[in-house]
């Protein structure tokens, strides 16, 4: 049966045209909005693309209308008994994604939603099947992501946040006439690092590599002020690359009373020929290390990473110039970019 015989009284439709107009429950003013157009005797396929949603549910609203009447179109789970997923439930959903399932005696090392709703039942005796579990993951944010593989830092907890404290307030209250640099190197390889891409369906792209790799290095310094970027090239990662980049920093603001660079604990940035290098500047650098194995307390990393998902992933240059040249190209971008920005802003 194509169309649905359905007549309502004037004064009834007035009724569901004010309570879809008033409602802020989306749904409720859908349900509404199905009775009206049912009135206009419009098929229930029809009627379902219109407001996108199944046929059958169009035929249940309508006959709990005719059955309840204006009642009928308010949402009828308020006798389900109380809400599973309250506030309690989520806040606990939180904490325990954060963890692993070997926290609780399970040998997977990953959560599924049906172990999820396994641990959460143990946990607080709620029992949720697994798409109210979906819906849970969903309302809290959680997203089925890779992680990210860390070395834990040999120092305590306590040490480590306060030399990063001291560093961050370094940077905060630097004296006039001193400038303060996140320091590191990035590797550029010749062989593209594989990421993800969109694709058509059935198709997979193919990211032709050179086979024998070929590696160059940047030594980049990132302003902690104006988030501008100082680098040098070189084919070895070695102490003369980060001596060139420390002369460079010098050679560029010879208006700076003392130059603060932040870095990490690499060998070449503690070697012999580095702190001679440095000691030879009569005070214009100091060295700030950072705690080990702690790259989050490094900004520059921040490029690093948005320079190979704009040039170095998946990349198709055959040679190591051209891929260099793409390099070069995107860190002065960057830094033009950001000085447009600042004459905006001034």
């Amino acid at each position: 049966m194509s169309q649905i015989l359905f007549r309502l009284d004037r004064r009834v439709k007035q009724q569901v045209r004010t309570l879809r107009r008033r409602t802020r429950d989306k749904a409720l003013a859908m349900r509404c909005q199905i009775v009206l157009l049912a009135d206009k005797q419009r098929s229930r396929a029809s009627i379902a693309e219109s407001v996108g949603c199944s046929v059958s549910w169009v035929q249940r609203v309508l006959r709990r209308f005719r059955e309840l009447g204006l009642s009928g179109l308010y949402d009828a789970r308020a006798d389900n008994g109380t809400v599973k997923l309250d506030e309690h439930y989520l806040l606990l959903l939180y904490q325990t994604v954060d963890q692993s399932p070997r926290d609780y005696h399970y040998t997977r090392p990953t959560w599924t939603q049906e172990l999820l709703a396994k641990v959460m039942a143990h946990r607080i005796g709620v029992k949720v099947h697994r798409s109210t579990m979906s819906r849970a993951l969903h309302r809290i944010r959680a997203r089925l992501g890779k992680p990210r593989p860390t070395v834990g830092c040999p120092w305590s907890k306590s040490r480590k946040t306060r030399r990063l404290n001291e560093l961050q307030r370094l940077v905060d209250h630097l004296p006039t006439h001193e400038l303060a640099f996140y320091v590191d190197e990035v590797d550029i390889h010749l062989n593209p690092k594989i990421g993800r891409d969109w694709m058509n369906y059935g198709k997979q792209k193919q990211v032709l590599t050179p086979g024998q790799n070929k590696k160059r290095y940047v030594a980049g310094a990132l302003n902690a002020a104006t988030r501008q970027i100082t680098w040098v090239r070189a084919e070895r990662k070695n102490s003369l690359q980060v001596i060139a980049l420390i002369h460079k920093l010098v050679d560029e603001h010879p208006e700076a009373g003392v130059i603060h660079l932040i870095l990490d604990n690499c060998k070449t940035h503690h070697s012999k020929i580095t702190q001679a290098a440095v000691t030879a500047l009569d005070g214009k650098v100091k060295l700030h290390f950072l705690p080990p194995y702690c790259p989050d307390g490094n900004d520059i990393e921040r490029i690093w990473l948005d320079l190979h998902a704009n040039v170095t992933r998946n990349h198709r240059c055959s040679t190591m110039s051209e891929l260099m040249s793409d390099v070069y190209e995107y860190l002065r971008n960057r830094n033009r970019t950001l000085q447009r920005q600042a004459r905006k802003a001034a």
